[in-house]
């Protein structure tokens, strides 16, 4: 079927008071791994592409044409999404190229200027039918809105959705980028204060390192999409160090890619199941 727009898909989430699963594709065999787990559970992804990922492969339009195609080719609902991009030209090229969604992130940069800068990328998104995700902190620091301690005050949030007009808000409540451990506490008083104050759906960053019952809570309270990184990576790396130390003498590189890749998809969709309160 066609890509989803991403916007159709939180809305019904909203709607449903569900999650969505948004999850960060590293490669080509990422993105087959969340597909299959879209298909197994019949739940909507988000396939997301980020900046860094882009800067990984040299470009953008080959890995962002596959995710395309597999969006295209699959029987379930799956949007693809550009995700942190803090380069406005970035995002106008993932807009020109089809994405469904693109995150712009200002969120480092002073109030005014995150507010002139993702103006101008939701200027251009909307234009072009294109939804538009930004991120929001009360301080900067290397992770930007998601570092230690950060939090989203729900009134400046209100104000910046109004002067944007983003499509959905990334917003700071306790959890942090590449946490390998799943121990962040989320202040899920917070998450429904800043719900009831938007009219817009919430983004939680930095999901690999909340525990499942959190997230669960979290989703209850107000959040819709889910982003997940790391924790897939974990199980990935994880499946290919098991195959190699088993087959020591194995050369053919889709072999264990391959595990990786299988492992991928089973934690994908037991995390679709757990965000549709399955």
């Amino acid at each position: 079927m066609p890509q989803i727009p991403t916007a159709d898909l939180l809305a019904a989430a909203v709607a449903g008071g569900t999650g969505v699963g948004a999850f960060n594709v590293v490669h080509l065999e990422t993105a087959e791994a969340l597909v299959a787990a879209a298909e197994e559970t019949g739940r909507p992804v988000v396939l997301q592409l980020s900046q860094n990922c882009v800067t990984y492969h040299g470009s953008l339009d080959p890995l962002a044409l596959a995710c395309l195609e597999l969006a295209h080719a699959s029987r379930a609902d799956v949007a693809v999404h550009l995700d942190h991009a803090e380069d406005e030209d970035l995002a106008r090229t993932a807009i020109d190229l089809g994405f469904g969604s693109v995150m712009f992130d200002g969120s480092t940069l002073e109030y005014a200027q995150n507010v002139a800068a993702t103006a101008r990328v939701v200027t251009y998104a909307h234009a072009a039918g294109v939804a538009v995700e930004a991120e929001l902190g009360r301080v900067g620091g290397k992770d930007g809105a998601h570092a230690p301690g950060v939090r989203t005050d729900p009134d400046e949030a209100a104000a910046f959705v109004a002067d944007t007009g983003v499509d959905s808000l990334a917003v700071a409540v306790g959890s942090s980028h590449a946490m390998t451990e799943r121990t962040a506490a989320l202040d899920l008083d917070l998450v429904a204060a800043l719900r009831a104050g938007l009219d817009v759906p919430l983004v939680l960053h930095g999901s690999s390192g909340v525990p499942d019952d959190v997230l669960a809570s979290a989703i209850r309270a107000g959040m819709t999409k889910i982003n997940v990184s790391t924790q897939l990576n974990k199980h990935f790396t994880a499946a290919v160090r098991g195959y190699l130390a088993e087959h020591p003498d194995v050369v053919d590189s889709r072999k264990y890619v391959r595990a990786g890749r299988d492992a991928v998809t089973a934690e994908a969709a037991r995390l679709l199941r757990l965000f549709a309160g399955a």
